[in-house]
């Protein structure tokens, strides 16, 4: 009788040291988890506070985490200052008029490469993959000199052409399409239907979801693009958001209006903040149909 309860308060401390173990390692994740989600808020934390400061507070020597006093007129003042209307149309025209070319060919590029067989194929991905391992910088060279050679500079046509391929949509929705049953399209073939139709009427909507994630990031990438178009489109007629913010705020002697230029920042996030909230099942169901997984 003494021996067995000798085992059981035996393991009765076992379990709980295992208790109190766990509780410490799930407070320690919690911790952590807090720390990095701070390190994260607080820029947009700080870009908020900003925008609502005047300029003498936003210079002061010691910086205040509240505002002393809450100046909405920065965003009205960044409104027309910047001339964001203009801008946000031009940037929804080109990332819609891109989104759409985009999927286009990247919907036959990875159907061509999932289904049908011709030489090189296999060769010919492998390239456009090795591709990836190339920084993006030395493309913006030599794509600088060709649209300079066909006069694009400054015209929609130099924002939208040179972004339209992405290997990486390729290779996902690849992958997507190589799940989906090869018997679906031998069938298909005998009964007669064409490679398009058959795309069109089974494939595309079985790879809905990975197609409505391309979509998603190509138009935040469209919305996001700095270095080329500040390099190709400087004329005011094709600006994008992204220029607009970086030139509109210095004034004739090279002072920069910080509080007003984080006010358009905001608005400028604003777009895709909302696309994150409502969208991110859909960017993580299409990147996990694809058999990608993070």
């Amino acid at each position: 009788m003494a021996t067995r309860t000798m085992k059981e308060r035996n393991m009765s401390d076992i379990k709980n040291s295992q208790r109190i173990v766990k509780i410490v390692i799930t407070t320690l994740i919690y911790v952590f988890l807090i720390a990095v989600a701070i390190s994260v808020l607080f820029p947009f934390y700080w870009m908020i506070n900003s925008s609502l400061k005047s300029l003498g507070e936003y210079r002061l020597t010691v910086p205040t985490f509240f505002p002393k006093k809450i100046i909405w007129g920065n965003y009205a003042e960044a409104f027309n200052a910047a001339n964001l209307g203009t801008l946000f149309l031009n940037t929804l025209f080109v990332g819609l008029v891109s989104t759409a070319l985009s999927l286009v060919i990247t919907v036959l590029s990875a159907f061509a490469f999932a289904r049908l067989e011709f030489k090189g194929k296999n060769a010919l991905f492998a390239a456009l993959l090795a591709t990836m391992m190339i920084p993006g910088e030395l493309f913006t060279i030599t794509n600088y000199q060709t649209v300079t050679h066909l006069g694009w500079l400054n015209s929609y046509t130099v924002l939208i052409i040179p972004m339209l391929v992405s290997v990486f949509y390729i290779y996902l929705l690849r992958q997507n399409f190589l799940q989906i049953p090869n018997e679906l399209y031998l069938a298909a073939k005998v009964d007669g239907t064409s490679d398009l139709k058959y795309l069109w009427k089974v494939m595309i909507p079985l790879a809905l979801p990975t197609l409505i994630s391309i979509t998603i990031l190509k138009m935040m990438g469209s919305w996001n693009a700095y270095i080329w178009p500040r390099l190709v489109a400087n004329d005011g007629a094709h600006s994008l958001i992204t220029n607009g913010l970086r030139n509109s705020f210095t004034d004739t002697s090279g002072d920069v209006n910080y509080p007003v230029q984080m006010a358009a920042v905001a608005l400028v996030s604003l777009p895709l903040f909302l696309v994150f909230i409502f969208l991110r099942k859909y960017i993580m169901k299409g990147v996990s149909r694809s058999g990608i997984k993070g």
